[in-house]
Protein backbone atom coordinates (compact mmCIF):
# COMPACT_ATOMS: atom_id res chain seq x y z
CA UNK A 1 0.00 0.00 0.00
CA UNK A 2 1.30 3.46 -0.86
CA UNK A 3 1.27 6.58 1.27
CA UNK A 4 0.23 9.81 -0.43
CA UNK A 5 1.06 13.44 0.34
CA UNK A 6 -0.56 16.28 -1.58
CA UNK A 7 0.87 19.75 -2.07
CA UNK A 8 0.31 22.84 -4.19
CA UNK A 9 -3.02 24.08 -2.90
CA UNK A 10 -3.68 27.70 -2.03
CA UNK A 11 -5.64 30.82 -2.81
CA UNK A 12 -6.04 31.83 -6.44
CA UNK A 13 -8.18 34.37 -8.26
CA UNK A 14 -10.93 33.29 -10.66
CA UNK A 15 -9.44 32.49 -14.05
CA UNK A 16 -6.10 31.58 -12.52
CA UNK A 17 -4.18 28.32 -12.47
CA UNK A 18 -2.72 25.95 -9.91
CA UNK A 19 -0.84 22.68 -10.13
CA UNK A 20 -1.35 20.11 -7.42
CA UNK A 21 1.19 17.38 -6.75
CA UNK A 22 0.79 14.06 -4.99
CA UNK A 23 3.94 12.27 -3.90
CA UNK A 24 3.66 8.54 -3.27
CA UNK A 25 5.91 6.41 -1.12
CA UNK A 26 6.08 2.67 -1.46
CA UNK A 27 6.87 0.33 -4.26
CA UNK A 28 5.30 -0.49 -7.60
CA UNK A 29 3.59 2.88 -7.94
CA UNK A 30 3.22 2.41 -11.68
CA UNK A 31 0.68 -0.41 -11.27
CA UNK A 32 -1.76 1.81 -9.39
CA UNK A 33 -4.64 3.70 -10.88
CA UNK A 34 -4.44 7.24 -9.53
CA UNK A 35 -6.92 10.03 -9.19
CA UNK A 36 -7.97 13.31 -7.71
CA UNK A 37 -11.22 13.87 -5.84
CA UNK A 38 -12.55 16.96 -4.10
CA UNK A 39 -14.96 17.80 -1.34
CA UNK A 40 -16.54 21.18 -0.79
CA UNK A 41 -18.18 22.14 2.52
CA UNK A 42 -21.56 20.47 2.89
CA UNK A 43 -21.11 18.38 -0.25
CA UNK A 44 -20.12 14.81 -1.01
CA UNK A 45 -16.66 13.94 -2.27
CA UNK A 46 -16.67 13.92 -6.06
CA UNK A 47 -14.45 12.67 -8.84
CA UNK A 48 -12.18 15.22 -10.46
CA UNK A 49 -9.91 13.07 -12.60
CA UNK A 50 -8.52 9.55 -12.73
CA UNK A 51 -5.76 7.86 -14.70
CA UNK A 52 -5.24 4.13 -15.07
CA UNK A 53 -1.87 2.45 -14.93
CA UNK A 54 -2.02 2.36 -18.72
CA UNK A 55 -2.56 6.10 -19.01
CA UNK A 56 -6.28 6.22 -19.80
CA UNK A 57 -8.03 9.19 -18.23
CA UNK A 58 -11.51 10.18 -17.14
CA UNK A 59 -12.69 13.56 -15.86
CA UNK A 60 -15.64 14.91 -13.97
CA UNK A 61 -18.00 16.86 -16.21
CA UNK A 62 -17.43 20.12 -14.37
CA UNK A 63 -13.67 20.12 -15.01
CA UNK A 64 -13.42 18.72 -18.54
CA UNK A 65 -11.33 20.95 -20.75
CA UNK A 66 -9.90 22.87 -17.78
CA UNK A 67 -8.06 20.28 -15.66
CA UNK A 68 -5.42 17.77 -16.71
CA UNK A 69 -4.18 14.78 -14.74
CA UNK A 70 -0.71 13.38 -15.36
CA UNK A 71 1.76 11.08 -13.67
CA UNK A 72 5.51 10.62 -13.52
CA UNK A 73 6.16 7.06 -12.44
CA UNK A 74 9.90 7.68 -12.17
CA UNK A 75 9.16 10.29 -9.50
CA UNK A 76 6.20 8.43 -7.95
CA UNK A 77 4.15 11.58 -8.42
CA UNK A 78 0.71 12.47 -9.75
CA UNK A 79 -0.17 15.97 -10.89
CA UNK A 80 -3.35 17.92 -11.44
CA UNK A 81 -3.02 21.00 -13.62
CA UNK A 82 -5.99 23.27 -13.02
CA UNK A 83 -6.67 26.14 -15.40
CA UNK A 84 -9.49 28.66 -15.73
CA UNK A 85 -10.37 28.15 -12.09
CA UNK A 86 -13.82 29.11 -10.87
CA UNK A 87 -15.12 29.87 -7.36
CA UNK A 88 -17.06 26.60 -7.51
CA UNK A 89 -13.75 24.74 -7.74
CA UNK A 90 -13.10 25.69 -4.11
CA UNK A 91 -12.70 22.48 -2.13
CA UNK A 92 -10.27 20.18 -0.39
CA UNK A 93 -8.57 18.10 -3.06
CA UNK A 94 -7.58 14.53 -2.27
CA UNK A 95 -5.20 12.22 -4.06
CA UNK A 96 -6.13 8.55 -4.43
CA UNK A 97 -4.29 5.42 -5.53
CA UNK A 98 -5.99 2.07 -6.19
CA UNK A 99 -4.85 -1.43 -7.05
CA UNK A 100 -7.35 -4.23 -6.79
CA UNK A 101 -9.11 -3.85 -3.44
CA UNK A 102 -6.29 -1.73 -2.04
CA UNK A 103 -6.91 2.00 -1.91
CA UNK A 104 -4.97 4.86 -0.34
CA UNK A 105 -5.89 8.49 0.28
CA UNK A 106 -3.82 11.54 0.99
CA UNK A 107 -4.63 14.05 3.71
CA UNK A 108 -5.96 16.63 1.28
CA UNK A 109 -4.93 20.11 0.20
CA UNK A 110 -7.17 23.17 0.25
CA UNK A 111 -7.87 25.06 -2.97
CA UNK A 112 -9.70 28.36 -2.65
CA UNK A 113 -10.76 30.35 -5.71
CA UNK A 114 -11.75 33.85 -4.74
CA UNK A 115 -11.15 37.46 -5.67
Amino acid sequence: QVQLVESGGGLVQPGGSLRLSCAASGSAFSIYAVGWYRQAPGKQRELVAVMTSGGNTNYGDSVKGRFTISRDNAKNTVYLQMNSLKPEDTAVYYCNARFGITTSWGQGTQVTVSS
